[in-house]
């Protein structure tokens, strides 16, 4: 075993943002609606999937946002993996919330605005919310989705800017 010393610098808050800059997130946009059927939605870069059987995902959001009070349980949610192509979307979803729906490129499938040039799209209803201090994490039940774009350059988020992946480095067995 190494006997290394790590030289522990950054505490709490300083630390996780030093740490959490240089991990790279994949880029989503979750969109859902209000009471009144007015589209939200919002970038996100803290989506996972937590497993097949059944099929959830998760994301984690400010409970200050404003899209947060209409993420009711029972909602239905699209998620949005987007690629390269997407950079502008991605941009413009996270940008002053009244400027998200503005260009006419989504469609509405059950009030829920879709945005069919993302690289694949999976609608799914919400089955919780856990409220942790001022965020909250939010589980999905996935319903049904799109195949994907097989060959889309998928968009990065890493040290506060927007990239995409060019090498792969090895497949797993």
């Amino acid at each position: 075993m190494s006997q290394e010393n790590l030289n522990f610098t950054a505490f709490g808050s300083d630390a996780l943002r030093a740490t959490f800059r240089l991990h790279a997130s994949g880029v989503a946009i979750i969109t859902s609606h209000t009471e009144s059927n007015e589209p939200i939605g919002f970038t996100a870069t803290s989506v996972t999937s937590l497993g097949s059987t059944p099929p959830l995902v998760s994301f984690n959001i400010a409970r200050g946002s404003s899209s947060y009070e209409h993420l009711i349980v029972g909602r239905k949610v699209a998620l949005h993996t987007l690629c390269a192509k997407n950079l502008e979307l991605a941009q413009r979803m996270a940008g002053p919330k009244e400027n998200r729906f503005l260009q006419q490129d989504y469609v509405l499938e059950d009030s829920l605005p879709i945005f069919p040039q993302a690289s694949g799209v999976l609608v799914g209803t919400i089955r919780q919310r856990i409220e942790v201090e001022a965020n909250a994490v939010v589980i999905l039940d996935i319903l049904r989705g799109t195949e994907g774009n097989q060959d889309a350059r998928p968009l990065l988020y890493y040290r506060r800017g927007y990239l995409t992946a060019t090498e792969r480095l090895a497949d797993n067995d």
